[in-house]
């Protein structure tokens, strides 16, 4: 079934394109710019920074709480022990369990990492103020949660 789109919803999807084209497709490379500079991509780094906030944390913890798989984690895992930003070490109570640590240089580069971040996310602020902040980031995860809710569905739907 093809839907005919109004004249409005035809700008409105114009315009939305356009917008993808000139601003959104680039907003992650914004965002993740400061972790490239050492090599990271900015899911290395947001890892970077949840081992550097807890004491024990493994890779099947980071997993859990990312709602992703271990071997998605295991990849980014790889590239932070070939920088030699991390090392693993076993549990005192589970040898087969592996804790994730910072190195002196992880150490470093997270710190830096996170001093960019925050000093951007700082500008957009003081930019955009923080009320209309709030407002965009409000909106994208109600668009989010909406669109994997329809999309959930969907799926669930079509089996």
């Amino acid at each position: 079934m093809v839907r005919e789109m109004t004249k409005a919803h035809e700008e409105l999807l114009q315009e939305a394109i356009n917008v993808y084209l000139s601003s959104l497709k680039y907003l992650d490379n914004f965002v993740s710019e400061p972790a490239t500079k050492y090599g990271l991509s900015f899911e290395q780094y947001l890892i970077l920074h949840t081992i550097a906030d807890r004491e024990h944390v493994s890779l099947m913890d980071i997993a859990s709480e990312r709602k992703v798989t271990r071997s998605a984690i295991s990849r980014q895992i790889k590239v932070l022990l070939q920088h030699d930003y991390i090392y693993q070490k076993p549990a005192e109570s589970d040898r087969r369990r592996l804790y994730l640590h910072l190195t002196k240089s992880g150490e470093k580069v997270e710190s830096k990492v996170t001093d960019l971040t925050t000093a951007r996310f700082d500008e957009w602020i003081t930019h955009y103020g923080e009320d209309k902040v709030r407002d965009i980031l409000d909106f994208v995860k109600d668009f989010s949660s909406q669109e994997m809710n329809d999309f959930n569905n969907s799926k669930q739907s079509n089996q």
